[in-house]
Order: C-alpha cells, then sequence, then structure tokens
C-alpha cells in the first residue's frame, strides 16, 4: 500500500487525502509510449496511435499482433462430480478433480463425442501459490463458432451441459494476438480540467459510461468499480465496495481491498487499502453501523462484520447475509429507502428525529437522513430514535496504520481489486482481495485465470494517472488475464496500479464516442459509476 496517501480527518462525508505525496517534474514519455507488451511471442507486430485529447491528456490505442491467425473453438462440458470426488452432490462446474474429468470423458466417449480432460495450471501471485487448478474436459476442435455452438447444441440433446469457447481466451502464452488496448494518460503538470468519479443522479440506477460522460460535459471517461448488478443482490447500481465521490462517504469499503484514490483532480493519485467506523450516538449511547446507502442484510462481495455468513473476509461476486444490521441512508442513494421488515429512524439536516417507521422505506427529507435497522438493532434504534431527538451518523474511513483520514472535495475513492503493481514490481493480491475461493476452483479459472476484457487504473513514476482499457470475449480482441493485466500495467510504467470492474462494463469513452468495444450482446452496459476526465479552465 502507499503510505503517502494519508493525512487527518474526521465524520460521515469522510474521504482520504493524497497528503504529502511528491510528484517528480514529467520528463518520461506518454504511458502508451513505452516499450511493447509483454503479450504473445516478443516478435509480434505491435502498433501505437497517440491523440491529444485536451492539454495534459493523451489517448492511446495499442494493437498487437493484429495479423494474428485465427485459433480454434472448442466446447467446454461442465463436470459434475464423480465417484472419487469430495462433494459428489455438488452441481456441474468447469473445473474439478482429475477423477470426476476422466469420468465424464469416459462417458463422452462412449457416447461418442471427442472428448478430452486438460489439466489447468495457474502461475503464482503474490499471496496465492498457483499450481494445479483442476481439470477441464472439452469435446473437438472446431474452426468456427458455428460449428462449435452446433457440437454444443448436440452435448445438450445428449443430456450434457457446456458452452462453445474460443481458445484464445485461454491465456496461452505463445497465443499471437491480438490484443486491443486504450490508455488514458493525464500528466497533472499540464492538466487543468478535472479528474473525477460520478454515479450520475443517485447511486441505485445504472447509467452506461457514455451516459455519465455526457451529462457532465466530460472529454473522456472510463467504468470504474464494482457494483450490485442482480436486484437480489441489493439495489442494482450501488458500489459493492468503498465509494467517495466529491469528498462523501457513500459506500463502505469491503474489508482491506484495494481502492484508487484520486487527490486534486489526479495531480496526486495511488492506491490504498482502508478500513471504516461507523456508529449512530446520541443521549450517551450509541450503535455500530454495519453500512452505508445498501439493503440491510446483503453484503455484496462480503468483507463485513463478523456475524455475516458464509464470511466476513473479502468474497468476489458473492452476496453474503446478516439479519442484523444497522445501515445510514443519505440523499444520494435513491428517490426513497429499501423497504422491508425492521425499523427506519428518519433525520432532518440537522440530525433530529422526524419519524420513526415499520416496516422501513421511503422517502427522505430535503438534505436529510435515515437509519434503518433489522434483527437485534432493532430494538436498539428504537430506544435511541426518539422523535424530536439530536442524532449523530458517524463514519470515518482509517488507512492501514489505523488512522483516521480526512475528506477532501477534490477527492474520489473507487472500490477495485486485485492490486496488480506496488512500487513498480507485480503485486497481484487475488488471495486477500477474494478471488480465491475455496472449494470452487471454476471462479478463480474464470475470473482470474482466463481472458477478459478488463479496466486499468494506476499511476506512474512522473505522478500521471493511466487508465487501462482491454477489449476481449471476441476473436479480434483476446483480453488479458489477471496476471497479463499485471504485466501490461508495468510495462506501461506504472509505479502502482489496481484492477477495476471488467468484463461487460469495460467501456473507454473519449470525444463523445464509445471508442472500445464491449463485450455484452446487448451494447454498453449501464454501469455504478464511471472515472471521468472534464475539460479544462478557461
Amino acid at each position: 500500500m502507499n503510505s503517502r496517501l494519508f493525512g487527518v480527518g474526521a465524520a460521515l462525508s469522510v474521504l482520504a487525502v493524497v497528503g504529502g505525496l511528491s510528484v517528480p517534474a514529467s520528463s518520461a514519455p506518454a504511458a502508451g509510449s513505452a516499450g511493447a507488451l509483454p503479450l504473445g511471442p516478443a516478435d509480434l507486430p505491435e502498433t501505437r496511435t497517440t491523440r491529444q485529447l485536451q492539454p495534459g491528456v493523451t489517448l492511446t490505442r495499442i494493437v498487437r499482433g493484429a495479423d494474428a491467425p485465427a485459433l480454434g473453438w472448442t466446447v467446454e462440458v461442465s463436470i459434475p462430480g464423480g465417484a472419487g470426488s469430495p462433494d459428489p452432490d455438488a452441481p456441474p462446474a468447469a473445473l474439478n478433480d482429475r477423477a470426476s474429468a476422466d469420468e465424464l470423458v469416459a462417458h463422452l466417449r462412449e457416447d461418442g463425442f471427442e472428448a478430452r480432460a486438460e489439466e489447468v495450471i495457474a502461475p503464482a501471485t503474490a499471496d496465492f501459490a498457483g499450481g494445479t487448478l483442476g481439470w477441464r474436459v472439452r469435446v473437438g476442435e472446431f474452426g468456427a463458432q458455428s460449428a462449435a455452438t452446433a457440437e454444443r447444441t448436440r452435448l445438450r440433446t445428449a443430456g450434457f451441459t457446456g458452452a462453445a469457447v474460443y481458445r484464445g481466451w485461454d491465456g496461452e502464452p505463445t497465443d499471437r494476438g491480438p490484443w486491443r488496448i486504450d490508455v488514458l494518460t493525464i500528466d497533472p503538470h499540464r492538466f487543468r480540467g478535472a479528474l473525477r468519479a460520478s454515479y450520475g443522479p443517485d447511486l441505485e440506477k445504472r447509467e452506461t459510461t457514455s451516459q455519465l460522460v455526457a451529462a457532465a460535459g466530460a472529454t473522456a471517461g472510463v467504468n470504474a468499480g464494482f457494483f450490485v448488478l442482480d436486484p437480489n443482490a441489493g439495489a442494482p447500481g450501488d458500489p459493492a465496495g468503498v465509494g467517495v465521490y466529491g469528498g462523501r462517504l457513500l459506500s463502505e469499503p469491503v474489508g482491506t481491498r484495494p481502492s484508487l484514490v484520486i487527490q486534486d483532480s489526479g495531480r496526486r493519485t495511488g492506491i490504498a487499502r482502508l478500513t471504516w467506523q461507523g456508529k449512530l450516538a446520541g443521549r450517551g449511547a450509541s450503535i455500530p453501523l454495519d453500512g452505508i446507502n445498501r439493503v440491510p442484510g446483503l453484503i455484496r462481495n462480503c468483507g463485513g462484520t463478523a456475524d455475516d455468513t458464509p464470511t466476513s473476509l473479502p468474497l468476489h461476486d458473492t452476496t453474503c447475509k446478516d439479519d442484523d444490521e444497522l445501515v445510514a441512508f443519505t440523499g444520494e442513494f435513491s428517490g426513497k429507502t429499501p423497504g422491508g421488515e425492521g425499523l427506519e429512524a428518519v433525520l432532518d439536516r440537522h440530525g433530529r428525529v422526524l419519524e420513526v417507521r415499520s416496516p422501513r422505506g421511503g422517502s427522505l427529507p430535503e438534505g436529510g437522513s435515515s437509519v434503518q435497522a433489522t434483527g437485534r438493532y432493532v430494538s436498539q434504534l428504537a430506544e435511541l430514535a426518539k422523535i424530536g431527538r439530536q442524532l449523530r451518523i458517524q463514519a470515518v474511513l482509517k488507512d492501514a496504520d489505523g488512522r483516521t483520514v480526512s475528506p477532501s472535495t477534490s477527492t474520489s475513492i473507487l472500490n477495485g481489486g486485485p492490486e496488480l503493481v506496488r512500487d513498480g514490481r507485480t503485486h497481484i493480491t487475488v488471495a486477500a482481495d477474494g478471488m480465491v475461493q475455496p472449494g470452487n476452483p471454476s471462479f478463480y479459472y474464470g475470473w482470474v485465470h482466463k481472458r477478459n476484457p478488463r479496466t486499468l487504473a494506476g499511476v506512474d513514476a512522473a505522478g500521471r494517472t493511466v487508465l487501462v482499457t482491454a477489449d476481449g470475449r471476441s476473436t479480434g480482441a483476446l483480453g488479458l488475464s489477471i496476471p497479463e493485466s499485471a504485466a501490461v500495467a508495468k510495462a506501461l510504467g506504472l509505479r502502482d496500479a489496481i484492477n477495476l470492474d471488467g468484463g461487460g462494463s469495460t467501456t473507454m469513452v473519449a470525444d463523445g464516442h464509445v471508442i472500445n468495444a464491449p463485450s455484452d450482446a446487448t451494447g454498453e452496459r449501464p454501469v455504478g459509476d464511471a472515472l471521468l476526465v472534464l475539460p479544462g479552465r478557461d
């Protein structure tokens, strides 16, 4: 973690100040003009096209391996637990133990399919030993997606499940591409605009990156943090981790997962691991807060309190549960707070209790807030929140040394993970950040090991903020694995770098146009928030 980021600070509108960050004079070339990317064989052709979007902001398009020969398609078959599996009743998965894979291969061959089992080996990272993740089962080799899809249909008719996959997405170092990567570089010594995060009109609703760019009149922007997508996991659009916007802490951290800290519009940028503490206080008593601006009982990406299930540690793309919670809401959340069983104390702009309602849910007064209680916290809130009583919602962010960090209206903090580069060295933290999931190697295989579209962010040795998107999930752009993402970030000269939300969310907008190729079949995906580059001052 970058220890240069923090000072001291206070209450609900809390965020980190990047204090004392020394930035050397900018004399290095733009990030996009560094040496060749470490993707595929060294002899691959690579082209770079750079243009200036506004003073201090450059956009570089990197295409590597444009003439790569097409790789084949295959069908990856889901593997049920075999007779020797530790959990024979587990649902079919992309990876399993070798005995289960071999058993499936035998059944497939009996039914006339050309099946094979393949070992999947992952490289080591900073906190994960790597090695054999498991075994996958594949059927056939096809020159076209249509042929693989036809074979998948035939497999389904025979009672098997699977998906047509392009072999270029596997992450083999011998693949020749192509890769398509876009790099935004913001030079603090020449940049006179603003760099800030935006979530749109409210936290609950999702907007596309291009909508957020247009609404703010931004020159450019990229999608940013992880967010709730499924209504069963919370409020769609709500950040799934820390979110600080314009100096206000509007979403709490996930455990100690890393975050991107943008201070003074990118004039000081860093990566930090923050925690938080919150409480509702009044009349000599207080109740600890579990969260800010999220549906009580649903903790996306986990990393909450000790009574959360199945874990209090970060667990990526998982929604933990807790029947006993106290969650604070601000006007930024939505037009109304979530409904449901429990109790809600509604406060005016001065913190006086205006209403205590049950069931919970409803509108907030102008400038007001509320606190919702479920389970065992209902009686505690009822005792503390009397009509007309003054209450205080307090929330503070803490740095890795436990020190309170200060707010700044020019600072944005966005959730992400894992770390990719620390102090100029590759430093991938998949275990600490919940991407290594015990008993579920298929998650690591699909999310970390395989190539996907990615959005990365970081800062280089000259203090420039660098935002990167890599297209993927197509034959024209393979995407990046997480280890490849770290290698790219390091090759671009980043001193510290983090992975942001990727997959179908990966989007870069410049001069009013989406310049990359979002991978969702429906086009650009609505997201929770974006990081925007705003025009300079006249």
